[in-house]
């Protein structure tokens, strides 16, 4: 269960993340606080799933789907270039979380 829950703390980071840049520098009061009640939604979350699973496995599964998806995103979204190092960097995280999963 604590997976999923971190797997749910991680796609929070993503919208998170996502909810950053309407803010426009926190000067607009109703996205600004969207994105503090994501912000603190994902850590909670991430502190609910640290309860049973290592500190350190749990941080870094969450930072790789956040990193994952806020990549995803850009490239989708905001049409950020999709480059063969941009590739290779995703890879390298997906790779880390499932082996964070495997043993963790």
């Amino acid at each position: 269960m604590n997976w999923l829950i971190l797997v749910a703390a991680g796609v929070v980071e993503v919208a998170w993340a996502q909810s950053i840049r309407p803010t426009e520098n926190f000067t607009r009061p109703l996205p600004t606080l969207v994105c503090v009640v994501l912000c603190a939604a994902a850590v909670y979350l991430l502190s609910l799933a640290m309860n049973t699973l290592p500190v350190g496995t749990a941080y870094a599964v969450f930072t790789g789907i956040g990193a994952v998806g806020a990549i995803a995103l850009g490239v989708v979204v905001y049409r950020d270039p999709l480059t063969i190092g941009r590739i290779v960097a995703l890879a390298l995280i997906v790779s880390g979380v499932a082996l964070a999963r495997a043993t963790g």
